[in-house]
């Protein structure tokens, strides 16, 4: 083992033991002990067959995870632990990241516009690796960080019918220019940076984007940079239905790879894929501390008990696609309201959901919100002096046995290998398998 992640780090538990047993479980000690209003449970067996999942099915590509999308201890202990790099946006997350030990060769500080003082930061702190897509932010990298590699964000799908929030990095026609300038400034530049986002990847953006990836190596090795790293972002898949569409998108990536930087043209692939590790990961648990009827003369109200939920002492951003549902199973007989869910007191503005279909609620019951690992949990202190829910992080044995077996260690006994082929996830997926041989090295991929 690494040594980021041991068993201190989160609950053991039987394959078979559901994310909702723990939360039962959870709400009578954490609610008892320290009256407890919010807290999320995280199961890392399902991050771990994730990122088994993604190597297998894009073999040349190597993950950085983003910290922004979440910054939980947990989740980076565990990704380091399993080899990937990490991309970090500012000081805070490159410090937090080299706190538990990651070296500064697998860091990549991947935003495009960096403060003076962050970039100093990383020039003494050894992350050399990091992006630039305007003149001026070249020229602040190369006063603060002459050592400093630095890859060309272009701008991905620059097609006439690209969305307008994918248009960010530097248009093809103006790559020449920044790169002649990088020479200029003596800033050395050994690839190019894209990134899709959470839009989705599709089949002909992606080919586009990659096509110009090509053009845009062939100006900077005509100017005579050694040219040998390609970052396609990210924008992958992340709920736990979505395993063949992550196939699909794979398979498309793979294709467009061998077409335009085939294996041997010496170029390293790398990735940010952030929703994809840590969204099904982690659920949510919020309790409701008031309520209120909607007045049934109210302008648009047919009558119905509008159930206005407040949870009270936590600071949250709720992802649209996330799946609410109360933990007590609702009677059959008992019709559901059309209610309104609310932030903590004081925040009035924080309406988080409306028009929901909940049973008849009472104050003290609790909501679960599943698919909250991502852009949930920051790294800094949450706004309003709310803190931060509390993380309790679980995985099963057979998902602990499978990073073993995954970094090298001997295999099992005849009777244990079984085992190892085992849903690694605890409860979340039952019925897939993922079998992880010896042969499965991470020194190769990682």
């Amino acid at each position: 083992m690494n040594g980021y992640l041991n068993e201190s780090n989160f609950i053991m538990v039987e394959e078979g033991f559901t994310t909702r047993d723990l939360l039962e479980n959870l709400l009578v000690k954490l609610c008892q002990a320290s009256n407890q209003q919010a807290f999320f449970v995280a199961d890392l067996g399902d991050i771990v067959k994730k990122h088994l999942l993604f190597l297998k099915a894009l073999p040349r590509v190597k993950p950085y995870f983003p910290v922004k999308c979440n910054g939980s201890e947990g989740v980076i202990r565990l990704l380091a632990e399993l080899g990937a790099g990490f991309a970090c946006t500012n000081k805070a997350e490159i410090a937090q990241v080299q706190s538990i030990g990651v070296p500064a060769d697998k860091i990549f500080y991947s935003s495009p516009c960096k403060q003076v003082a962050h970039i100093k930061y990383a020039a003494s702190h050894g992350v050399q690796l990091m992006t630039f897509d305007n003149e001026v932010e070249l020229i602040k990298v190369a006063r603060s960080h002459p050592h400093a590699r630095m890859l060309l964000g272009i701008a991905a799908d620059s097609s006439p019918s690209a969305h307008s929030s994918m248009m960010f990095g530097a248009t093809l026609k103006s790559c020449r220019h920044l790169l002649e300038t990088a020479k200029e400034q003596a800033v050395e530049v050994v690839g190019i940076s894209f990134h899709l986002g959470s839009c989705g990847l599709e089949a002909q953006a992606f080919a586009r984007s990659v096509a110009a990836a090509q053009l845009a190596f062939e100006m900077g090795t005509e100017l005579g940079y050694q040219m040998h790293l390609l970052d396609i972002g990210g924008g992958f898949p992340s709920t736990k239905d979505t395993k063949a569409r992550f196939e699909e998108i794979a398979a498309m990536i793979n294709s467009a790879l061998d077409l335009y930087f085939p294996e041997g043209c010496g170029v390293e692939i790398v990735a940010r894929p952030g929703r994809y590790y840590v969204n099904s990961a982690f659920t949510f648990a919020a309790s409701i501390t008031a309520m209120e009827e909607a007045p049934t003369e109210q302008p648009g109200s047919d009558g119905r008990w509008d159930g206005g939920t407040v949870t009270g002492h936590w600071c949250i951003l709720m992802p649209c696609s996330c799946s609410i549902s109360p933990l007590q199973k609702p009677c059959p007989d008992h019709p559901s309201h059309s209610s309104s869910l609310q932030g903590p007191p004081g925040h009035a503005e924080d309406r988080i959901a409306d028009s929901l279909e909940l049973p008849e609620l009472q104050v003290g019951d609790w909501l679960i919100f599943e698919d909250m690992g991502a852009y949930t949990i920051t790294t800094l202190s949450p706004p309003g002096g709310c803190p931060q829910p509390q993380i309790t992080y679980t995985m099963s044995r057979v998902a602990w046995k499978a990073i073993q077996l995954f970094q090298g260690k001997p295999p099992q006994a005849e009777d244990d290998r079984e085992s190892v082929c085992a849903p690694l996830s605890c409860g979340w997926e039952t019925a897939d398998t993922l079998c992880v041989t010896p042969v499965f090295t991470p020194a190769s991929i990682i």
